[in-house]
């Protein structure tokens, strides 16, 4: 009898904790998907340390792999806490990748080469507009959607159309090239590994996180997305407050856009970004975020990148075809909001 206690009163927990903590799901999915990922690397690698080297090595693949998405998916966890959505990261990655690429341009036609401005000068110059550039963006977006009442889907649906468009068009004669020396922002080798992408997407992953947890902007942000209107009553500038979460994400998109460029050394205009919000916004709802506005975390949302990276790792391991991953994500993604829609019930 006691054991039947307490195995019902385990079953009672477990169950309790699954409905109402977003972040203890989405751990215990994350953990379920590392054992089957392990399960499907095998081993029969000859000795536990070969197999470990092995297993540690597909990790830091995995998440290096995975920072763009990353760095994009915490400023779009405070999108979609404030009620938002944000469809334009990938083509405004793509257009704030162009900018970087004509300032930091080595070859003779290179815009600061003609002024004489090369080396570490020009990567920060490059660097420092781009994300400007980015916070731009981020903020004309938030005014379409404040002052000009647009929907955020219809404002970023167009600002999508928009950013990618124009950088095709701008770029077609150029052919700008990045210096090497540049490359090394996300390639330089510690310990034989290349960690600074990681390295990058956990510092950024914790200055979100305190300004989430520990700022009044970030009390404001869960404010808005909560209640609206009792939000403006309470002497809460919303509309300041939403247009500072669309600079925040185009900061964020800068910021991967020089990780994109650093780590591969050019920008397909036509392709590079694609998908990349529906991927973002993906990991934020399995993170536990709701769509409806007012609930998540950067922690889920960390939890909710590293659930769809493994994933998709697994499929690749099991050799699942490619254009079934996309299925499968889907499957995540709606099983998620009807978790969330139980929670509420």
């Amino acid at each position: 009898m006691e054991k039947r206690e307490g195995r019902f009163n385990f079953i009672t927990w477990f169950r309790g904790m699954w409905v109402s903590h977003p972040l203890f799901s989405t751990f215990c999915a994350l953990v379920l998907m590392i054992i089957l990922q392990t399960i499907a690397l095998g081993f029969d690698q000859g000795s536990f340390s070969r197999w470990f080297a092995i297993w540690s090595r597909n990790w830091i693949n995995i998440l290096r792999n995975n920072a763009t998405i990353g760095i994009i998916s915490l400023g779009m966890t405070f999108v979609i806490i404030t009620g938002g959505i944000d469809l334009a990261v990938g083509s405004t990655l793509v257009a704030i990748g162009a900018i970087i690429m004509v300032f930091i341009d080595s070859s003779a036609t290179g815009l600061l080469t003609a002024i004489g401005i090369t080396g570490v000068p020009s990567y920060l110059i490059g660097i420092i507009i781009g994300l400007i550039a980015g916070v731009i963006l981020g903020e004309f977006t938030g005014i379409l959607i404040t002052i000009g009442k647009l929907p955020p889907f219809i404002a970023t649906l167009g600002m999508m159309k928009i950013c990618r468009s124009v950088t095709q068009q701008c770029m077609q004669t150029l052919n700008p090239q990045v210096p090497r020396e540049f490359t090394q922002i996300a390639n330089l080798s510690i310990g034989g590994q290349m960690f600074m992408p990681i390295i990058y997407w956990l510092a950024i992953a914790f200055i979100m996180y305190m300004i989430s947890k520990h700022t009044a902007f970030g009390r404001h942000v869960f404010a808005v997305g909560s209640n609206e209107r009792a939000s403006r009553l309470s002497g809460i500038n919303v509309e300041r407050v939403k247009r500072t979460v669309y600079a925040i994400m185009g900061l964020l998109v800068g910021c991967a856009a020089v990780l994109q460029v650093s780590r591969i050394g050019a920008m397909d205009y036509a392709n590079a970004g694609s998908g990349y919000e529906m991927d973002a916004i993906a990991a934020v709802i399995v993170g536990g975020t709701s769509m409806a506005g007012g609930r998540g975390s950067i922690s889920g949302t960390i939890l909710g990148v590293l659930i769809i990276a493994v994933m998709n790792n697994l499929l690749n391991l099991i050799g699942v075809p490619p254009f079934l991953r996309e299925a499968f994500k889907g499957f995540i993604v709606i099983a998620a909001v009807l978790l969330q829609k139980k929670e509420k019930a």
